[in-house]
């Protein structure tokens, strides 16, 4: 029953169009399949140009024709690239990420902090004028940054006022920062998870956790539990082989029990259909329930 989803902060007037927003998302399964288009001011242009990257990466509108053709729950990204875009990709569901900073600052030199852009009233305006499928808002969140009081106290505000909208509210919380040893650690994972919860996020994305340098799924759970009715999402990560990529997506969700995932560049990074094939690869497994070796046909057809 997607009715269980619904957060008790969200007016009786609004109720309808978050359900709607999340039954649509998750494609009714309460799963997310997350395009993530954010990373052109996280790393620049380090994920759009380089070696064994494809040229039309470079250009901002491929993500849009993969998000307009693929299977997926929503696409995420800067409210300026949805400015210079919507009009031609309406028909693309939409999440506003609405902080963002970009990785020049090493942690070691000063710890992360990420400012909100604009409100959610902002971003609401600019739905009801725009006409576009806007379905939720997303902010992140650097756990262990001397600053992270900052942005704990913009989030609290933000999942508050997208629920008030009528939005699905998107976490996505990274320790980082000079007082974190490891990133990847399960329990700080966890703990990531669970502050997501205690913000009243539908969904968190965070790191995966590893076990001497490598994936983990097991340690998941520990995660999954500590977040309760939020979902917890895995970064995609840099791009992997297919099958290995699709073979961790389905361990988290059936062993980690993970409700989704965020992943960019191991989408975005290939020429235009085989980014549509792996997208709808990713989307099968994820709101589908499909297997691996389902997926991997997906691939190939």
């Amino acid at each position: 029953m997607i009715q269980q989803w619904l957060p008790a902060d969200v007016p009786a007037d609004s109720e309808g169009k978050f359900l709607e927003n999340f039954e649509k998302s998750t494609g009714g399964s309460g799963r997310l399949m997350l395009f993530a288009g954010d990373q052109k001011v996280e790393h620049l242009n380090d994920d759009f140009y380089g070696p064994d990257i494809p040229k039309e990466d470079n250009d901002p509108e491929h993500m849009f024709k993969i998000a307009s053709r693929a299977d997926i729950g929503v696409f995420a990204t800067q409210i300026g690239l949805l400015s210079r875009y919507g009009r031609d990709y309406k028909s693309v569901p939409y999440v506003v990420k609405i902080n963002s900073k970009t990785n020049l600052i090493p942690y070691s030199q000063k710890d992360p902090w990420s400012q909100q852009w604009l409100d959610v009233d902002d971003v609401a305006r600019f739905a009801r004028s725009s006409g576009l499928d806007i379905r939720g808002i997303g902010y992140t969140v650097y756990l262990g940054s001397e600053h992270e009081h900052a942005m704990l106290k913009e989030a609290a505000q933000i999942v508050h006022d997208a629920h008030e909208h009528g939005l699905l509210a998107i976490l996505w919380i990274y320790p980082k920062g000079k007082y974190v040893e490891d990133e990847h650690d399960a329990h700080l994972i966890a703990g990531a998870a669970g502050v997501a919860t205690c913000l009243g996020a539908d969904f968190v994305k965070v790191k995966v956790p590893y076990t001497n340098g490598r994936f983990d799924p097991v340690l998941l759970s520990e995660a999954t539990t500590a977040a309760g009715r939020t979902g917890v999402l895995c970064e995609g990560g840099a791009r992997i082989d297919e099958a290995e990529f699709l073979a961790q997506l389905h361990e988290q969700i059936h062993i980690g029990h993970t409700r989704g995932n965020g992943t960019g560049r191991n989408i975005h990074q290939r020429p235009l259909e085989e980014a549509i094939r792996m997208a709808n690869a990713i989307y099968a497994i994820t709101v589908k329930n499909a297997s691996v070796e389902k997926a991997l046909e997906i691939l190939k057809t």
